[in-house]
C-alpha cells in the first residue's frame, strides 16, 4: 500500500486503517489475512480483490 483515496461516508474512519498500513508497510497478503470487525465500513478494506 502506497497510497489511496477515499471519498464517502465514513471514510475517516477507513482511512485511519489505512494510515497504520501504510506506515507499517503492510502488503495485500496481509490484508487479505486480516479479519474485519463487523458490520463496520472499514470492514472493507480487507475485501479489496485482484483486478480481473
Amino acid at each position: 500500500v502506497l497510497g489511496l483515496h477515499i471519498i464517502g461516508d465514513d471514510s475517516g474512519e477507513m482511512i485511519q486503517a489505512f494510515g497504520v498500513a501504510i506506515t507499517m508497510g503492510a502488503t495485500k497478503a496481509q490484508f487479505d489475512a486480516t479479519i474485519a470487525v463487523h458490520p463496520t465500513s472499514a470492514e472493507e478494506i480487507v475485501t479489496f480483490k485482484e483486478p480481473s
